[in-house]
């Protein structure tokens, strides 16, 4: 905000001194300081936290007032005797038109909306309370309540976060507070508290993989819709696990951030841990599939199987992050995230998230850095809208890997984001997936959704042979290992089981 106030103002007066001197004089020093105010001012410009159509809308506005400006002093500069009172009354002009635009803040217009219960998440510095809000709070009878609450505050500023509700809120009016937010002394961070979703896409067909369970040696009847054992050569990994006598050195832990979970669903109890009690029913179905997919219970004679012929390595919990309809927000997720990371999750699975309205989110990555410091990996589906993951959270944070959905001929689907700008990104299968919904059943869904959860079952079974393993080594030895896919630069590596712990284990 200082920079952008300073750049602008020196701009305008350059401007208004420059016509008002001779112009024909080389040393005067007014060319110079506009040219030099710009480029601060462009520089400030680059730093602000809005998607680009609202950076070229300031441009746009602020070159329109100086182009304004300059005609006016180009007149006033035939009448010098004028041109004080003249430059006095641009210079009302000028603060009148700084505290309108109420710059850097951009007008919250994007397609995700905000949490109606509280719309921001602001940062303040460590030692300041809801009480270095007061005034504003009670101007615009703002509600202000402590947003995060992690176990270990010595390893993250997250409890430093508040949520912020507006009530009665307009654009202006949101624009105006975010503004004053960020103005704030006491503040660090102010972003909109985003509403996510998960919405699966029906499944065309269940395409048989052309094996039957026996290939796997399995007894689940479900294995033969599995076309992603075919070509995660999944039989493979089974047998090095058994004639490597493969033990966990601790068993892991991964949860699924979504719906809830059908906790007593025939194919995933036996393997299910139950972290609450409100978090092991699941209305929507979302994260039952998702549950079924990472970590359905093998060899069971019934159902599906995951990754393992005795379902040693890993079990499967559900913190509920999302409501009945699937929806849910930035600051439900973070919640979710904290808790499983403070439940001792290895794995955090999450498939959910959509475009965002901020180019940068630091609540995000702080809960991910968080979840790092714990022991934990995180995974987010890539988003559903065949655009740039960069542009959709909390796909595109930092830390954290994400996965782009492929169909049965290694084709990025034709819904899924491509994830070439994503430092860690893989592909899995993600195309008329078939799992379990609750009520003991099994259905077949599309989406990033469902690519996930397998990485984070792969996941699973990697931390329980090297509980230390990090998201960066972790996405080494999947990228390594992985197969190429029709298009690997937009989808990244097809993870492959096989190779991935073959490598983890020095083979």
């Amino acid at each position: 905000m200082v920079i952008y106030l300073i750049s602008f103002a020196l701009a305008f007066y350059a401007l208004a001194f420059w016509f008002f001197s001779k112009k024909s004089d080389s040393r005067l020093p007014w060319p110079l300081m506009l040219v030099a105010a710009l480029a601060v001012y462009f520089l400030g410009l680059g730093m602000v936290d809005a998607p680009a159509v609202y950076r070229l809308q300031a441009l746009a506005r602020d070159f329109l007032f100086l182009g304004a400006s300059g005609a006016f002093f180009g007149y006033l500069a035939g009448r010098r005797r004028w041109f004080f009172a003249g430059l006095g009354v641009a210079t009302l002009a000028l603060i009148f038109f700084m505290r309108g635009v109420q710059y850097p803040t951009f007008p919250y217009k994007a397609p995700i909306p905000l949490d109606e219960t509280g719309e921001f998440l602001v940062e303040l510095k460590g030692g300041a309370g809801a009480a270095s809000l007061e005034a504003l709070q009670n101007r615009y009878d703002l509600r202000i309540a402590r947003a995060f609450f992690p176990a270990d505050t010595s390893i993250t500023d997250l409890d430093n976060y508040y949520v912020v509700d507006v009530p009665g809120r307009g654009a202006a009016k949101m624009a105006k507070i975010a503004h004053l937010l960020r103005s704030n002394e006491a503040v660090v961070w102010v972003e909109g508290n985003e509403q996510v979703q998960a919405e699966p896409l029906p499944a065309q067909n269940v395409p048989a993989a052309g094996d039957n369970s026996a290939r796997y040696g399995l007894n689940d009847p479900g294995v033969s819709n599995l076309w992603a054992f075919r070509e995660m050569s999944m039989e493979k990994l089974f047998g090095l696990l058994e004639q490597e006598k493969v033990k966990p050195v601790k068993k892991a832990l991964v949860a699924i951030l979504d719906t809830g979970v059908d906790a007593g669903h025939e194919d995933l109890r036996s393997n299910y841990v139950s972290l609450k009690p409100a978090f092991d029913n699941d209305p929507k179905g979302h994260g039952t599939h998702c549950a079924g997919i990472a970590a359905a219970v093998s060899n069971n004679s019934v159902g599906i199987a995951s990754f393992s012929r005795d379902n040693a390595f890993y079990n499967v919990t559900s913190v509920k992050v999302l409501g009945a309809g699937g929806i849910g927000t930035q600051k439900t997720i973070i919640e979710g995230m904290l808790f499983a990371a403070d439940g001792g999750a290895a794995v955090l699975s999450m498939s959910l998230g959509g475009p965002s309205n901020q180019s940068a989110q630091r609540a995000y990555q702080k809960a991910v850095a968080y979840a790092a410091t714990k022991g934990a990996v995180v995974v987010a589906a890539a988003g559903n809208s065949n655009r740039n993951a960069k542009d959709f959270s909390p796909a595109n944070t930092p830390g954290l890997i994400c996965v782009s959905a492929v169909d049965d001929q290694l084709n990025r689907a034709l819904f899924s984001n491509f994830v070439k700008e994503i430092p860690m990104a893989v592909a899995a299968a993600g195309v008329d997936i078939y799992s379990t919904v609750p009520g003991n059943q099994y259905a077949a869904y599309s989406g990033t959704s469902m690519a996930a959860p397998q990485v984070a079952g792969l996941l699973g079974l990697m931390k329980s042979l090297r509980p230390g393993l990090t998201a960066k080594e972790a996405f080494d030895l999947l990228h390594s290992s992985g197969k190429e896919t029709k298009d690997t630069p937009m989808t990244g590596k097809f993870v492959q089981p096989y190779r991935a712990i073959s490598r983890l284990l020095g083979k």
